[in-house]
């Protein structure tokens, strides 16, 4: 009975998709070019993910994984490993909302899709990674590249069943610059400050950029963006983030990042002035922030032909 109660509940999803689908959303979508792997023994995570790194752009295949995402000990991967090599990888990593709707859109906007399914019933569970690559709504059929299938056709109600068993856990994984369409903000950003400690600066701020763009109201987001031109040696673009962010939300980190930059840049006028809201902003920055107006003025008493100190910008 309990079991009966279950299934009951995984189906709504499904019944509520096919009763009203998200407006726009394509009868039918297959992203054929994602490409296919067989999995060996128990290396359906390794394989999955080589799949999606490829439809994103990135050469890897699944021997490359095997290391970073399989655990012999349980005889497959779990879902931080699986994170973590993906953004090893150089791809942003987003896990995506646990809802029918959203995979589809995620879809429909050419992103495929790792999901973690359970295969057989909760109290004997069996562990698959699979790969959404298409949906029919007509024939209530998601298509995946899974296992020994290249092209497996799975009710969309079986589906939901087995997925839910997972939680329904899936992610996306991009390149650089694209955003999956249904992450939320606070998702998204924690996956880029943690794709961030491990990219190269020029990607962490391209990936950086379009978010902002999406949210531009986002204080984390142009630290961030500030951050990842300072770290890529783009002084120009740092002070423009950093004077935006300072601006716009008035915080002392901010005014204090734009202060040490404006500093390096020899504008040592807006540098004081910068450094001067840091102090006065009295938060968690305002030691950094006295001392660096200090040493701006030190500077401004030195003759001209002295080069000014380099220090590096404060961090979130």
């Amino acid at each position: 009975m309990l079991l009966m109660a279950l299934l009951a509940g995984c189906a709504s999803q499904t019944r509520a998709l096919l009763e009203a689908p998200p407006a726009g959303l394509p009868q039918q979508v297959e992203l054929e070019r994602t490409p296919y792997f067989e999995q060996d023994d128990y290396q359906c995570g390794p394989a999955s993910l080589s799949m999606v790194l490829g439809a994103a752009g990135f050469d890897t295949r699944p021997e490359d994984l095997i290391g970073r995402v399989f655990v012999p000990g349980r005889q497959g991967s779990l879902q931080i490993e699986m994170i973590a090599a993906a953004r090893g990888q150089g791809a942003v990593a987003v896990p995506i909302p646990g809802h029918l709707d959203a995979l589809l859109k995620e879809l429909a906007a050419g992103h495929p899709v790792v999901v973690l399914q359970n295969l057989s019933l909760p109290i004997s569970p069996v562990w698959h990674y699979a790969v959404a690559i298409g949906y029919d709504l007509d024939r209530r059929e998601l298509l995946l590249r899974s296992g020994p299938e290249h092209r497996q056709r799975l009710a969309l109600s079986t589906f939901e069943h087995t997925w839910a068993r997972g939680e329904h856990w899936a992610f996306v994984a991009l390149a650089p610059g694209q955003l999956p369409v249904t992450a939320t903000e606070a998702e998204l950003t924690a996956a880029l400050v943690a794709f961030e400690r491990g990219a190269p600066p020029r990607e962490a701020h391209r990936a950086y950029e379009s978010a902002a763009a999406r949210w531009p109201d986002s204080y984390v987001l142009a630290i961030g963006l500030g951050n990842t031109a300072y770290a890529a040696g783009d002084r120009a673009s740092a002070a423009e983030a950093f004077r935006a962010a300072a601006l716009q939300h008035g915080d002392g980190a901010a005014w204090h990042n734009l202060a040490v930059v404006m500093r390096e840049l020899g504008r040592l006028d807006e540098a004081e002035q910068a450094a001067r809201q840091a102090v006065e902003a009295d938060g968690p920055w305002e030691a950094q922030a006295r001392a660096e107006l200090e040493r701006i003025r030190s500077l401004r008493k030195r003759p001209p032909a002295e080069p000014a100190e380099t220090t590096g910008a404060a961090r979130r």
